[in-house]
């Protein structure tokens, strides 16, 4: 896998890496579509990284700094569809886990939508353990939060 690259999204160089990061959330997660904006915001509190295979964009993650007395990063890995089982996703969220490592971390969150049956798969396969289903209010579509901790 040594042709996958992960690169952090800088706004300083413009919006394009913010537009891919955005294209890669949005086609995995077409129940809470981002704007640019939104984006934009989420780069200032989150880390966020896209990941490519020579020149083409295959993935993003996001890593939510450490909160609270159990130190909890969030950390989620996502992969086009095209490019799933190459361990794309598995390299993104190995990064993304180090890194929230370094700012602390001793508990790991991710979340999932429901219907999402790969990343339900895939956060199974790292360790998660479901903790919590919901419905976000006026909306019908289940999210499921997982956690682990720092050393499964």
């Amino acid at each position: 896998m040594s042709d996958l690259r992960i690169v952090r999204v800088e706004r300083a160089v413009g919006d394009a890496m913010l537009e891919q990061w955005r294209y890669v959330h949005n086609v995995i997660i077409p129940a809470d579509p981002l704007g640019l904006d939104a984006v934009r915001e989420r780069s200032t509190r989150y880390r966020l990284e896209n990941a490519y295979v020579g020149d083409v964009l295959v993935g993003c993650s996001t890593v939510r700094p450490p909160e609270g007395e159990d130190a909890v990063a969030t950390v989620i890995a996502r992969v086009l569809p095209a490019y799933r089982r190459r361990g794309y996703g598995t390299a993104l969220y190995e990064n993304g886990l180090a890194h929230a490592r370094v700012l602390g971390a001793r508990t790991i969150e991710t979340c999932v939508l429901a219907v999402n049956e790969d990343g339900l798969r895939f956060a199974g396969k790292q360790g998660f353990v479901e903790v919590e289903r919901y419905v976000l209010d006026g909306e019908s579509d289940l999210w499921i939060d997982l956690r682990r901790d720092t050393a499964a």
